[in-house]
């Protein structure tokens, strides 16, 4: 057996591997990345088949942030030029939400901006929460409103929310280094009382940000100790007018190696393709849902996606399928696939070099 064999093993018993272990995907060489997968793809088969969960993102109140993270472009400062406006109101959550719905996300997620929600902001969450509810019981809820206080995880419940996602995103160790106004405690503690009220805790990080393989690692650690049941990956999105605007230190290989570290980590917990996945996986990505489980259809919060139905054609074309999917992805011919060349030799056009 191979090292990674013995990982995969430790995996699938939900061993956590050792720090060495965890560097030691970071730090493979290229002449090991498919056997990372492979050995990846084992774990992830044992808990999700090839099911792929579609999670669907609206951002119901857009820039104008009070706090300064340094990768965000709706940060306080930002130059970024991105959409901004106060909360939407419930009619267009459910109009935005169901389009995602209509195309087959199993989870809807409600982001706003802001360090946390007041109680007003809770209780005009909540009655959207619920009227989305009474359309869709059977599609999940995930709020994302910040930094929560004592009762307010406990309401979102009552509501109909399903989950909570408030990510980690770095190591503790050099959280200062991206963030001045809010801590990493109080994120671990925002997703440790989501945790308590019976809310499904959901908590990720960014990668790219220039951080360390040993920083990696121990945010992932910690992930791991908070338990969450979706660990969503993120690949920094360099926004022009940020401070990690010139960031770009990812390439498609280093985000397989992260994500099957992630895996490793976090066996059974649902592991979600995040932003950024398009800018640095690339023609990588349907590789990529060799280790992961759930994606984001279509856009993000202030940037935008591959179009949803290329999600889809991705899905298929790499052998997987999406959860609840009452039907196959495509259709059995792609007759749009087959394009008459009118360009290069025996034309007045370039050729396509």
């Amino acid at each position: 057996m191979t090292w990674l064999d013995d990982l995969a093993e430790k995996a699938l018993a939900r061993e956590l591997p050792s720090r060495a272990e965890a560097l030691g995907v970071l730090r493979s060489g290229d002449d090991e990345l498919m056997d990372v997968v492979a050995a990846a793809f084992r774990v992830r088969l044992r808990w999700f088949g090839r099911r792929v969960k579609l999670n669907y993102l609206v951002n119901i109140k857009s820039g104008l942030c009070p706090e300064d993270c340094f990768y965000c472009s709706q940060r306080a400062g930002s130059a970024a030029d991105v959409l901004k406006y106060t909360w939407l109101k419930p009619d267009e959550i459910l109009t935005t939400s169901g389009a995602g719905v209509q195309a087959g996300a199993k989870r809807v997620c409600l982001v706003a901006s802001g360090r946390g929600p007041t109680d007003a902001d809770i209780v005009r969450v909540c009655g959207a929460i619920a009227r989305f509810k009474e359309q869709h019981p059977d599609v999940e809820v995930c709020a994302c409103l910040g930094l929560l206080s004592d009762g307010q995880a406990e309401r979102l419940r009552q509501a109909g929310t399903t989950a909570y996602n408030h990510n980690l995103n770095t190591a503790e160790s050099r959280y200062s280094d991206i963030c001045t106004t809010h801590s990493y405690a109080d994120r671990a503690d925002t997703v440790r009382k989501a945790k308590r009220a019976g809310l499904s805790p959901c908590s990720g990080l960014i990668a790219g940000m220039g951080e360390t393989d040993e920083e990696l690692v121990n945010v992932v650690f910690a992930l791991r100790e908070l338990d969450p049941d979706s660990v969503p990956v993120n690949f920094l999105i360099p926004f022009e007018g940020t401070p990690l605007g010139g960031e770009w230190s990812l390439t498609p290989q280093r985000c397989l190696r992260i994500l099957a570290m992630v895996r490793f980590a976090c066996p059974d917990a649902e592991v979600r393709l995040a932003g950024g996945r398009e800018i640095h996986l690339r023609s990588l990505q349907p590789l990529a849902l060799h280790i992961a489980n759930s994606i984001f259809l279509g856009d993000y919060l202030t940037s935008e996606g591959q179009p949803g139905a290329r999600d889809l054609e991705m899905i298929a074309d790499a052998g997987f399928t999406v959860e609840g999917a009452r039907q196959p992805t495509l259709p059995e011919h792609r007759r749009d696939l087959v394009r008459v060349r009118r360009r290069g030799a025996g034309t007045g056009l370039p050729a396509n070099a």
